[in-house]
């Protein structure tokens, strides 16, 4: 049978793995109207199965390193799991099921995902889709499943090889820096061409400094702030989702302040937080969010392979600042600071070194960088029209990723057909009151949007 080596940083998020906080990339999407369970499967079969094959290959581990190898006489079937929902069959028993399946570990003696179809969702139907991050990121994940629609205004993944043995297995550090001076030095005539273009030996060593600065940054970063958000991480979680925001209302509430859609989310997380904290009689400190970024450009098809390919940055946010008009102000100028930072490239190559060092080793490096912050925090682009799926148009959906070590806290944002909605993922012991910390979420957007809507 055929193997496949796995990429570094793939391996990396195979090997994270805890009872505690599983490595899965959780879906929902909502219809409401029932869905032809017969189409969608000719659909997966026709759209995922047979373009991506990591979805029909399981993970292999010998000698100390992880393959892929396709499965003998695949069956489609025992990936798919129909359920139904109890009485009253609302959002909080999708919430209470997708709770559930959070804490439940996939089969690895075969492919890494499952889907849940599920019957009795108000007057429709809803799918939960869960996939293992060795496979692909979020927003592969995201484009992956939109690719599943048929509309035309939602282009199809068109599918690539990828152009070398590991697509987005070398550091961004080797790719940029390492890569070429190495060439110039092999081929003396590159050595000579590039030696005739110094502004391009000066990049390069810009570059390579901004890495070692940041890489330095990330080195030194102290744990963060000591929250009722921290904790030993348990089994049991939480999910809960927003009603759709409407996005207008979000660019005009930042085109007022002079911020962006992603400073105004960003400073109404920071504010629930701080509500939540002092809710409980915690100690009120500014904390890191843990923001992944897309690294695989979106007008590029989707590799076969799929596979990880974004960074991750450190954001403060504004707790301790207590106006929220303020504390978005601080938020702006907090995340244009980290725009400017190659800290995200950096954190993309230290997730590839310890895909290939040892278990212990990773172990270490993970509670490090978890340690670090307080919450993962997801910003993904979906469809700005509505899409169907198998006939039937999508009313939401939203997704998370996994939070790695003792992190307790996921706050994933979806944009779809004019809307944002925001879910929180949790550990339900440490952090008990979701819904109303889901609550105080909403409040602060509310009050940030109100003066935009008051405007002339």
């Amino acid at each position: 049978m055929t193997r496949y080596p796995m990429a570094p940083a793939d391996a990396a998020w195979l090997r994270m793995d805890r009872p505690t906080n599983l490595m899965v990339v959780t879906s929902v999407m909502w219809f409401d109207e029932v869905l032809d369970w017969t189409a969608l499967r000719a659909l997966i079969q026709h759209r995922m199965i047979d373009r991506f094959p990591r979805f029909r290959q399981r993970v292999v581990h010998e000698h100390g390193r992880y393959s892929w190898e396709d499965v003998e006489g695949f069956d489609l079937e025992e990936h798919l799991h129909h359920v139904r929902l109890a009485a009253p069959r609302g959002r909080e028993q999708l919430q209470e099921l997708t709770s559930g399946l959070v804490s439940v570990p996939l089969d690895h003696d075969r492919p890494l995902w499952d889907l849940y179809l599920v019957d009795g969702y108000g007057s429709g139907c809803a799918a939960v889709f869960r996939m293992h991050h060795a496979i692909a990121d979020g927003i592969a994940l995201a484009r992956m499943l939109m690719s599943l629609t048929e509309d035309p205004e939602v282009e199809p993944v068109a599918v690539r090889a990828a152009e070398a043995a590991g697509d987005a297995s070398s550091s961004p550090l080797a790719d940029v820096v390492a890569h070429e001076l190495l060439e110039a030095l092999v081929h003396p005539q590159r050595l000579a061409a590039l030696a005739a273009r110094p502004g391009r030996v000066l990049d390069l060593a810009r570059t390579a400094l901004a890495d070692a600065e940041a890489l330095a940054q990330l080195t030194v970063m102290p744990a963060d702030r000591q929250t009722a958000l921290r904790g030993v991480a348990g089994v049991r979680k939480s999910v809960t989702w927003s009603p759709p925001v409407p996005l207008d209302s979000l660019r005009d509430a930042a085109h007022l302040s002079g911020t962006t859609v992603n400073d105004v989310l960003l400073a109404a997380v920071a504010g629930a937080l701080r509500a939540h904290l002092v809710r409980r009689r915690s100690p009120v400190h500014d904390v890191r969010a843990i923001v992944p970024f897309n690294l695989r450009p979106l007008d590029q098809p989707l590799p076969a392979e799929l596979g990880n390919k974004f960074g991750l940055v450190y954001v403060p946010l504004p707790l301790s600042t207590p106006d929220r008009h303020e504390r978005l102000q601080e938020m702006a100028r907090r995340t244009r600071r980290v725009k400017d930072s190659a800290q995200g490239l950096v954190a993309f190559g230290i997730l590839e070194l310890v895909g290939r060092a040892p278990q212990l080793v990773e172990d270490l490096a993970i509670d490090v960088f978890a340690s670090k912050g307080t919450g993962v925090m997801t910003n993904v682009p979906g469809p700005r029209s509505p899409v169907t799926l198998a006939g039937t148009r999508l009313a939401g959906t939203i997704g998370w990723g996994p939070t790695s070590g003792d992190l307790a806290l996921g706050v994933a944002m979806f944009s779809y057909a004019g809307t944002v909605t925001i879910g929180l993922c949790v550990d339900a012991d440490l952090v008990p009151d979701v819904e109303l910390l889901l609550a105080d979420l909403l409040t602060e957007l509310d009050a940030l949007i109100t003066p935009a809507l008051a405007a002339p």
